[in-house]
């Protein structure tokens, strides 16, 4: 039983000692015997299986005697046999959450099974995952049946109308950042070796992200490695992204030309950093103004945070301007 449900031989014979003290309590307390001042014990043999019920009084370990009986009552035998059922029950989720546990930060693959308000509830496996609204990107639907990847955030506390794991369940999301680094592990093997190591993740979930890669491996192009021949890794990442654009970059120490890397697709850009301050203004030719700031600004936003700096963008040949601050980490 231990071996089939993943569990310790040891928590299945504290739930037979537990069985057999629920039964023996039963009986006692039908017929009058049971006294409620005692505090009673089960040695169970591990080798034949025979148990034994040993009763006190309180704080009176010396004065304990055997009190097994000859046998037990069918209601007391009923009782015995659920008590074991709960227990292992209990002994298995437990050793369930303590799996998914282990599997914290990873990328993990589920089946939407239920939708209950806003609230997306997948089959992950050995046992379900709850997707809340807050970690689900604002452009993304769901449908029973679909198969997305998932990044196992944490193992949070259920609310009342979905005990799980006891009191325990695992929690997902589909906005966190550590999921692109977490899908660039699985698909690119420099990223899971070490060769390649991703510096910076600015995402807007659903929409765009932006890597910067970077190695100090003679021969190894962190770009390269993270895009693949004719672009094949990048795009499991962007699948499993339902479609979210991704860019990558290369990381360095030289924050004109990272900023510069950042803010492509647009090109020819003239920056000026102020590394004090975190500060850079950028000037654009009016055919790339656009591109570099992006629809909405977004474009601008994503490489403000990824770099770090306050970027102020403006044309040649007119004062338009747009500027994004950094986004604070963990905000």
């Amino acid at each position: 039983m231990a071996r089939e449900r993943h569990i310790e031989p040891e928590l299945v014979l504290e739930s037979i000692k537990a069985a057999v003290l629920a039964a023996f309590c039963r009986d006692a307390k039908e017929s009058g015997e049971f006294n409620e001042d005692w505090q009673y014990t089960v040695q169970l043999d591990e080798q034949t299986g025979e148990a034994k019920i040993f009763g006190c009084p309180q704080d009176k370990k010396e004065e304990e005697r055997e009190i097994t009986p000859q046998g037990f009552g069918r209601i007391a035998t009923q009782a015995a046999k659920q008590v074991i059922l709960q227990k292992i029950k209990e002994a298995e989720k437990s050793a369930i959450i303590d799996d998914y546990r282990q599997k914290i930060g990873m990328v993990i693959s589920g089946t939407i099974i239920r939708i209950d308000n806003n609230q997306v509830v997948a089959d992950i496996g050995r046992t379900y995952g709850f997707l809340p609204k807050g970690e689900q990107p604002h452009r993304e639907e769901y449908q029973i049946g679909e198969r997305f990847d998932f990044y196992l955030k944490e193992i949070g506390q259920a609310d009342h109308s979905e005990e799980r794991m006891g009191g325990e369940r695992v929690i997902l999301s589909r906005t966190n950042p550590d999921l692109v680094r977490a899908l660039f592990r699985r698909e690119v093997p420099e990223v899971a070796n070490g060769a390649v190591e991703i510096r910076g993740v600015a995402r807007e979930p659903g929409v765009r992200s932006k890597v910067a890669v970077f190695s100090n491996r003679r021969g190894v192009d962190p770009v390269g490695a993270c895009v693949g021949q004719k672009g094949i890794r990048v795009s499991e990442v962007i699948k499993s992204l339902g479609g979210e654009k991704v860019d990558v970059i290369q990381y360095g120490e030289d924050p004109e030309k990272l900023i510069a890397a950042a803010l492509l697709p647009a090109e020819g850009l003239k920056i000026k950093v102020d590394p004090d301050k975190k500060m850079a203004k950028v000037l654009a030719d009016d055919d790339q103004l656009s591109l570099a700031i992006g629809k909405d600004g977004q474009n601008v936003r994503l490489a403000s945070e990824l770099v770090g700096y306050q970027i102020d963008i403006k044309g040649s040949a007119k004062p338009s301007a747009k500027r994004a601050k950094p986004i604070e980490a963990g905000k």
